[in-house]
């Protein structure tokens, strides 16, 4: 049977370590051509190339997207995983906190996605899928400047999707719920278990729930699925 992704070209931000890792060498099990992006370097062998890169650089961005279209020739499939997150109570929260969330979470997202388009637009394809997470739909105390940085990716990507429709690429979201990874090892137990506990499934997610939306989002059949955000766990 025919890989799913061969002889595609395939970005995933955030490729160093944790989801975007596994994404990154998901995507290569299903015979794409992956680029992970991350500004600090894997440890140990990937099955994938990386390339250095701070995604709110626009720069950086600039240069190194513009590079891989011309080395590869195409861009069909990026997954904007790269992002921080913070909890704190709005009063406590400064200002650099928030900046950081809104340049790494949205506008990182913005960033890659505009120029990877340029190439996508050429070949009337591509496939984007952003991550975001279930806090935007819970609303979550203690998570309104995170969830804010989020609500404006899924804003953004709804709208974006339809601009970039008629070039036959299709914007997606996928929000999990917490997994265990850096973003949540700071978090204390009680805290995610509370957080777990209101969800309709009652667990943290998994690489490969997030993995398993990715797929769908990224097939050529899914053409007509474009604009959506599916929350894991059961949330709407």
């Amino acid at each position: 049977m025919r890989p799913l992704l061969q002889d595609q070209v395939a970005l995933v931000t955030g490729a160093s370590r944790g989801l975007g890792r596994f994404l990154a060498e998901y995507l290569k099990d299903h015979g794409a051509t992956v680029v992970g992006l991350s500004r600090t370097l894997p440890e140990g062998e990937t099955a994938f190339r990386h390339i250095p890169l701070d995604v709110t650089n626009e720069t950086a961005v600039l240069a190194v997207i513009g590079g891989i279209a011309r080395e590869y020739g195409r861009i069909d499939v990026v997954i904007n995983n790269a992002g921080v997150a913070a909890m704190n109570h709005s009063l406590l929260t400064p200002t650099a906190t928030v900046e950081r969330l809104l340049r790494t979470n949205f506008i990182g997202t913005f960033l890659v996605s505009r120029e990877a388009v340029r190439t996508m637009q050429r070949r009337r394809y591509g496939r984007i899928v952003n991550v975001s997470t279930v806090a935007v739909a819970m609303k979550l105390t203690g998570e309104a400047a995170y969830a804010a940085s989020k609500s404006a990716l899924a804003t953004w990507t709804q709208i974006f999707a339809r601009e970039v429709a008629d070039f036959g690429i299709t914007v997606n979201v996928v929000a999990p719920g917490p997994i265990e990874t850096e973003l949540i090892r700071n978090v204390p137990k009680a805290t995610i278990d509370a957080l777990v506990a209101r969800l309709p499934i009652r667990r943290l997610s998994r690489f490969e729930d997030v993995a398993n939306v990715v797929e769908f989002f990224c097939r050529p059949e899914s053409d007509a699925v474009t604009g959506q955000i599916v929350y894991l766990g059961g949330v709407s």
